[in-house]
């Protein structure tokens, strides 16, 4: 940002050292699109999304007449980024489709984490589609920047207040579930602890609304598929399906999460009955790449029946 000279003659021409200065500022602020442009087609979380790049966008004015992503804040996602309120059927939901397979059969409903605005969680939603072969609807999970999304997991972990993505994600499943439909679900980082959160949530509505025993909770919600990747929950409900896929170098699900190959905390956790762990070690110093979504987690994915199976 260029420092104003307030004694300089506002009159006066502008010579070498203002040209020169200018040229910089235009620069630096299409250095600033350019890396801009990269983090939104990558998608990801807090590491792939700094608070420094963010600022630098911020400080010279890029993008700020865009609307602020907390309008999105639980809204569904389909193609094309165009979203959708909470409460539509996913059936009316045009998700995105693998690039080699427009009419895919199965659908898998994605929960983004944090510092991700809604075009980087479309990105994400293209990734997982060409990796699964499945329609891939999004529920968003808004960032207002990183200090706030920090402070909305430590409320999650708490079950603390209200997270929109979290009503919007058990509504969902409620209404899926009731119906008798399968369904798929993935958790990335704070994703993954809002599916925690809004699977608790559904399994406490089963029993007080439904009245249903915990036998039949867990029955019903066994047609939940739950992959999560790198995801900050340390404890998930028994009955659903589950994968949760760890990376060993990551700093979130090692430190927030389910835990590494070697945790002396492995006792206070609970990845839900019969659940298959899957922890690799992958990656380098880079804490950016060992938690990325598209270039490390699902790298490692596999099919869901064969990760059941345990054949990674």
């Amino acid at each position: 940002m260029t420092t104003i000279d307030r004694n300089r003659n506002p009159l006066a021409p502008v010579g070498r050292q203002t040209t020169e200065t200018t040229q910089k500022t235009g620069t630096a602020a299409n250095t600033v699109k350019a890396e801009t442009a990269k983090t939104v087609k990558q998608g990801g979380d807090a590491f792939d999304s700094t608070p420094v790049r963010q600022a630098k966008v911020s400080l010279l004015g890029l993008g700020g007449s865009k609307p602020s992503d907390k309008v999105y804040d639980g809204q569904l996602v389909g193609a094309g980024g165009k979203t959708f309120p909470p409460g539509t059927s996913l059936s009316d939901i045009p998700g995105v489709t693998p690039r080699n397979n427009p009419n895919p059969t199965k659908t898998v409903i994605y929960v983004n984490g944090i510092m991700t605005n809604k075009d980087g969680q479309s990105s994400d939603l293209q990734a997982i589609a060409d990796k699964t072969g499945a329609k891939a609807i999004g529920i968003h999970n808004s960032t207002e920047g990183f200090v706030t999304d920090l402070a909305q997991c430590v409320k999650d972990k708490l079950d603390k207040g209200s997270n929109p993505a979290v009503d919007t994600l058990a509504d969902t499943l409620y209404t899926e579930l009731k119906a008798g439909h399968d369904v798929s679900l993935m958790g990335y980082s704070q994703g993954g602890l809002i599916t925690a959160r809004a699977l608790f949530d559904v399994q406490a509505r089963l029993r007080i609304e439904d009245g249903m025993s915990k036998g039949d909770v867990e029955k019903l919600m066994g047609k939940l598929q739950v992959e999560t990747f790198g995801a900050a929950s340390t404890k998930y409900p028994d009955g659903p399906q589950y994968v949760h896929y760890v990376n060993n170098r990551d700093a979130v699900p090692t430190l927030t999460g389910l835990g590494g190959s070697i945790d002396p905390l492995a006792f206070l956790k609970d990845a839900g009955k019969g659940a298959v762990v899957h922890r690799f070690s992958d990656g380098g110093l880079n804490i950016i790449g060992n938690h990325s979504l598209q270039d490390m987690y699902l790298k490692h994915r596999v099919p869901f029946d064969q990760a059941r199976a345990n054949h990674f």
